[in-house]
């Protein structure tokens, strides 16, 4: 398995796919609310083995704070520690790239797995417009 930058349209096709399977398929979210103007500008990560896709990540530059996004694990994937190997690549790469923190907007049923990670939940709840309840979540890198 490895986890690199999505640098080519095959890598990203594989990242859009992982995130139709898992947003728009298995959790129901609208595809226009899936898809935005950021996909073209922000970095994607891909994991992937020699069977094809297994999760992705995108992470947003907002000033000196990665805003790390769109996180996704498929199904057959889950419970391999996946998530936690995107999660860490993802965060190396924003602190080696020079970002003071990372902020994330967590499904609430995924708080616990972020803060194992040292994210801290802030704020209330509140749909993003999926129809799925998130909290904001920061850490310093």
């Amino acid at each position: 398995m490895q986890i690199a930058v999505a640098r080519t349209e095959a890598a990203r096709a594989g990242c859009f796919a992982v995130r139709r399977a898992v947003f728009i398929e298995e959790q129901g979210i609208p595809e226009a609310e899936e898809w935005d103007a950021e996909d073209a500008t922000c970095t994607h990560f891909l994991a992937e083995d020699e069977r094809g896709p297994l999760g992705c990540a995108r992470l947003i530059a907002l000033g000196d704070t990665a805003k790390i996004g769109r996180v996704a694990v498929m199904a057959h994937a889950r419970g391999t520690g996946l998530g936690r190997a995107l999660m860490d690549h993802v965060m190396t790469a924003a602190r080696t790239t020079g970002f003071a923190r990372a902020m994330l907007e967590a499904q609430l049923y995924v708080i616990p797995f972020y803060e194992s990670m040292g994210f801290v939940a802030e704020g209330p709840d509140y749909d993003d417009g999926s129809g799925i309840l998130h909290r904001v979540m920061r850490r310093p890198l």
